[in-house]
């Protein structure tokens, strides 16, 4: 019997020899870096995520243009496209930074306007023997600043309209009943009156009533009998006042009463310095 051999077919490898896959990995990233990136950068408040991804997205497509330069890659034209979207993002991040960071601003100034308060002017009110100083053509219609306590009588004039009267402090003395009242103190009444020549409404429940007495400024308890300590409540209309009585308890050696109203959020309170 014979044998038959087969001629060998000859070796055939899968890939020619230096032949290698095109690296396009990190265009393709790029690309689509770069698209998020500035989509989110249209957003102000994204800029930190437009920037992130901007700046990653432009080194990937510098690199990946690198590659394409060396022949390692062969997608040039979605490179590029990915660092330019990549630049864009950036700036589109420095812009939304720069919008963010002004509407922050602005914010904050509003607040601190609202809650700095309507500054008050003072207008002498004179006593009950004197009549209220008369005023020079020059000064006329211009009130003093408040930067120091105001007097029994003087009114604090605020910017808006609104107005506040504190008469002298007068001897006072409390019922059977009174509350907040020491043996061996002595009381005095004040009436605080609230007239709004404002435009709008005035909302009396938020003023608030305090003392000190004395020179070393001893918190002054307020007493509560059937005649005074009900405090302001309600409403007040454009044009019309409201007049509550407050009496306090001071030591008897106390020579002032400090009397501050507060009239409320919007409103820088005043002081009143009374002779006891």
């Amino acid at each position: 019997m014979s044998q038959f051999t087969q001629p060998q077919q000859p070796f055939a490898p899968d890939q020619a020899p230096g032949f290698r896959h095109a690296r396009n990995g990190l265009g393709t990233a790029a690309l689509v870096l770069g698209l998020i990136g500035t989509v989110s950068g249209l957003i102000p408040f994204l800029f930190w995520l437009a920037g992130i991804l901007g700046l990653i997205a432009l080194v990937l497509g510098l690199t990946g243009r690198g590659r394409v330069k060396r022949g390692e890659a062969t997608n040039k034209g979605v490179t590029t496209f990915g660092a330019v979207l990549g630049l864009l993002a950036l700036i589109l991040s420095v812009v939304g930074a720069v919008l963010t960071f002004k509407a922050v601003d602005d914010v904050v100034d509003e607040i601190n306007k609202s809650t700095a308060g309507s500054s008050a002017a003072a207008k002498p009110g004179g006593t009950k023997d004197e009549p209220a100083p008369e005023t020079s053509d020059d000064a006329a219609g211009e009130d003093e600043p408040t930067d120091e306590a105001l007097e029994g009588r003087d009114t604090a004039v605020y910017d808006d309209g609104l107005e506040i009267t504190v008469s002298n402090a007068a001897a006072y003395t409390p019922d059977a009943y009174a509350a907040g009242h020491t043996k061996g103190n002595r009381a005095y009444k004040v009436s605080v009156v609230v007239e709004n020549k404002t435009k709008e409404k005035f909302d009396a429940t938020l003023v608030g009533v305090d003392a000190r007495a004395g020179e070393d400024g001893v918190s002054a308890e307020q007493i509560f009998d059937g005649k005074v300590g009900a405090g302001f409540s309600g409403t007040v209309l454009p044009g019309k006042k409201i007049t509550v009585q407050f009496a306090f308890d001071a030591p008897a050696d106390a020579k002032n009463l400090s009397v501050e109203v507060s009239p409320g959020l919007d409103w820088d309170a005043s002081q009143w310095e009374l002779k006891l």
